[in-house]
């Protein structure tokens, strides 16, 4: 939308006259019919309307630019990368699946159709929309009909009357945007509705993720109940061997104790999971739209693990750590909810400064009545009762103290702020994204060495409880063999619940999903099903 000139704008609308014509009944010699008026004048009236209508192809304010941001041709983090830029939103993307739970599938779709906080977004695009509409409205005329009695004292001449009067009519008025006032404001309804649908998008990744790192947390405390309940077992195991041979006289009561306190120390750290796993539980239900109360998840592990050491953490947990590919596409990055819904209030605050600048400019305003009107009500709809009017006002500000002025510095106050979140944000998202990479790559050299350092510890213990039974070794070995035994377990299973976390949080960070194919999908698209729930 190219801005007009404001000098030859202003030359022009000092050309343009207002005026009025009307027809009203007072006696029938003074009716005048529309055939009858003067051709010059009706060619006038045509001719302000049509300079209206060319006027309104020009717009005062700056047309929006992207604002341009020097980003890295790379990431510190290794991957085949370009430069990202924003794109519209799509959050359409199922990427919950690459995780292989039927629990977190269902879950995630009963957050979609339940969640609060997305309905609550909903309605705010829905609300969005609606205020774009009301400010596209403005570009078309205003019809409205009026009917009704009027009953007035007038005073001629000393002489005064009462009398009935009895009207009906159209009337119809319409604001020429000779600079584009209209439009402008049309223009940042418009992107404040698509800013909004980002938000809305950004808020469905959101609780999406919240829920899967959730579901991710409480799978992996299943796992850590697992372990410490094997571990009771062994240690109960423990306890009765040492109590076997402290009344066979070849064990100390030292030793007993010793197997006692660890098996009470183990039982009570398999009770304290139960507070962290009924938290995530509460909060998942919460996710989903329910009641505490109303929702439970079962503990599930594959009926296939045992208490081998060679079952893994991650065989004995439903879900599974999706492959990262080793580059992901810049489109990933620029389909970010939040970036998008930062760069469409930079359009919409950029638009707010044509709106303003406006302000300095004349309105021209076109309006129009038609009807009827009579003193008696039985001679209403005669054709000598018929009035009309047609006519144009050009209004101008003369003095406002300042106002227009302080107007159009706040809203170049508000671009340059939107222009500078928009920029903070797309940074965030950088720094997000390398963050998690850097996360999961670390976490992966980690775990490698973790889990040899179990194998390690395992060993040990299985070496020193032989041991003790050949009567080589204090209890004490056993007892520091098992505490090391289970430091390194537990510890591999809070990585692999990391690496889950971290790898949801790539995810998010990327704008919610994994497949390039479905980059190049348009906003309508993803907003259609939106609008739908």
């Amino acid at each position: 939308m190219a801005a007009c000139p404001s000098s030859a704008a202003i030359s022009v609308s000092l050309m343009v006259v207002p005026f009025r014509r009307s027809a009203v009944r007072t006696s029938t010699r003074h009716f005048t019919h529309p055939k009858h008026q003067s051709p010059f004048r009706a060619t006038r009236g045509m001719s302000v309307l049509l300079l209206a209508a060319l006027l309104g192809g020009c717009a005062v304010g700056p047309d929006y630019v992207r604002p341009a941001m020097d980003l890295p041709q790379a990431y510190k983090e290794e991957g085949p990368w370009k430069v990202a830029t924003p794109r519209q939103v799509d959050d359409s993307q199922r990427w919950w699946e690459a995780y292989g739970d039927p629990i977190l599938n269902d879950l995630i779709a009963q957050a979609n159709n339940a969640n609060q906080s997305i309905q609550q977004a909903a309605a705010q695009y829905r609300q969005a929309q609606a205020t774009a509409q009301v400010a596209r409205a403005s570009l078309w005329p205003t019809v409205g009909l009026q009917a009704g009695p009027t009953r007035a004292q007038s005073n001629t001449n000393g002489v005064q009357r009462l009398a009935d009067t009895y009207a009906v009519g159209l009337n119809a008025s319409w604001e020429a945007d000779i600079w584009g006032r209209i439009r402008r404001g049309a223009e940042s309804g418009d992107a404040t509705a698509q800013a909004s649908a980002a938000s809305l998008a950004a808020a469905r990744l959101s609780i999406q993720a919240t829920l899967a790192q959730d579901y991710l947390q409480l799978r992996v405390t299943d796992l850590q109940k697992d372990l410490y309940s094997r571990t009771v077992a062994a240690y109960t195991r423990s306890l009765q061997l040492t109590t076997h041979q402290y009344e066979a006289g070849t064990a100390l009561r030292s030793d007993v104790a010793q197997a006692e306190t660890q098996l009470r120390a183990a039982q009570a750290q398999l009770i304290d999971l139960d507070a962290t796993r009924n938290q995530l539980e509460h909060a998942i239900a919460m996710l989903i739209g329910k009641a505490p109360a109303a929702f439970s998840l079962a503990p599930v592990l594959p009926a296939a693990a045992s208490d081998s050491a060679m079952d893994t953490n991650a065989q004995r947990l439903q879900a599974s750590l999706p492959q990262i590919p080793t580059g992901l596409p810049s489109e990933l990055l620029e389909r970010r909810p939040d970036i998008a819904n930062a760069e469409r209030l930079a359009a919409a605050a950029n638009a707010n400064i044509g709106v303003a600048r406006a302000a300095y400019f004349p309105t021209l305003t076109v309006a129009a009545s038609g009807g009827y009107s009579s003193l008696a009500f039985a001679q209403l709809f005669n054709t000598p009762s018929r009035v009309w009017s047609l006519g144009a006002t050009l209004a101008e500000t003369l003095f406002d103290g300042g106002a227009r002025s302080a107007r159009n510095d706040s809203a170049l106050a508000a671009y340059d702020a939107a222009v500078a979140q928009y920029k903070q944000t797309v940074l965030g998202g950088l720094q997000e994204v390398e963050d998690n990479l850097s996360t999961l790559r670390v976490l992966d050299r980690e775990s490698a060495v973790q889990a040899q350092a179990v194998q390690s510890a395992q060993l040990a213990e299985r070496l020193a409880l032989s041991q003790y039974q050949a009567g080589t070794t204090t209890y004490l070995s056993v007892v520091t063999a098992q505490a090391t035994s289970l430091t390194n377990q537990r510890s591999a299973v809070t990585l692999l619940g990391r690496q889950l976390v971290a790898s949801v949080a790539l995810i998010k960070a990327t704008g919610g999903g994994w497949q390039a194919s479905q980059i190049d999908q348009t906003a309508t698209a993803a907003a259609a099903p939106v609008a739908a729930r």
